[in-house]
């Protein structure tokens, strides 16, 4: 019998852990899958793409996230509240959106005590998922980004944002960059002179960003802050994305197990 292939679509995608965590799985428990890379430049081609490939699956990083959501025919659960999806299941021909980024990144901060003020830098879908997420959790989410259009779903849900332009730094209990800078280069996600004094007041510091030591996660670590990187959210949400793909045929605790021996490799 042929493998259920299963893949994770982005621009860049290289760098993705993901095949290594749902591989090891799958080899680990003797499911019969295959999980790639798929370097996708048009997000408008993914439900295309999807289905030439004969995909089971799918999970869906920067910048397709939003393009995701257009091409699913069913959205279910935190999905339909913030219009973003980074998982798709195939049904019977249709295509099924989820979103597991937003319980992904809880599952990272766990460890993180009594937050209650979070500064998420970046508009972009990881952006609106945690922003929703967070806010139903009671905390108080402010957005900053470079510039105002992309702000607009925020400014609508009512969320307090900002641009580089009219940005204060203030004192939050976790920043949070939801960017790409850094991932290919050495840039940071505000400008040193906004990001310095922000990182100074906070409490504790995120980035979506993993495999590497970012700009932003250097800061943080001459600043002596408690940070992470993206590894445990991606770990978190490839626990749910799983179970999604394989209709729960694995426990959830022993899922988590095996996908990070993983990060061993």
């Amino acid at each position: 019998m042929n493998p259920a292939l299963f893949a994770i679509f982005g621009d860049p995608v290289h760098h993705s852990r993901s095949p290594l965590m749902h591989n090891h799985l799958f080899k680990t428990m003797g499911f019969n899958g295959c999980y790639t890379r798929i370097r996708l430049e048009d997000g408008a081609r993914l439900r295309e793409t999807f289905f030439k490939l004969g995909l089971k699956g799918a999970n869906i990083t920067v910048p397709h996230k939003e393009a995701a959501f257009a091409a699913c025919d069913d959205i279910r659960g935190f999905a339909n509240d913030v219009g973003v999806v980074n998982t798709i299941v195939s049904d019977n021909g249709r295509l099924i959106g989820y979103n597991t980024d937003a319980d992904g990144f809880l599952f990272a901060i766990r460890g993180f005590e009594t937050i209650r003020s979070v500064l998420i830098i970046g508009a972009g879908g990881t952006a609106r998922a945690l922003s929703a997420r967070l806010r139903q959790e009671g905390m108080n989410v402010t957005v900053v980004n470079r510039s105002k259009p992309r702000l607009e779903p925020f400014i609508q849900e009512g969320f307090n944002t900002q641009t580089w332009d009219n940005f204060t730094p203030g004192k939050f209990d976790l920043v949070v960059n939801t960017t790409s800078a850094g991932l290919e280069d050495d840039s940071l996600p505000l400008p040193e002179e906004l990001l310095l004094p922000t990182l100074k007041a906070c409490r504790y510091a995120a980035d979506a960003i993993y495999g590497k030591v970012t700009p932003f996660l250097s800061r943080c670590r001459t600043l002596d802050i408690p940070a992470i990187d993206g590894a445990e959210m991606l770990l978190g949400q490839g626990v749910l994305a799983n179970r999604l793909f394989t209709n729960d045929a694995f426990d959830a605790d022993e899922t988590e197990k095996v996908m990070r021996e993983s990060f061993a490799f």
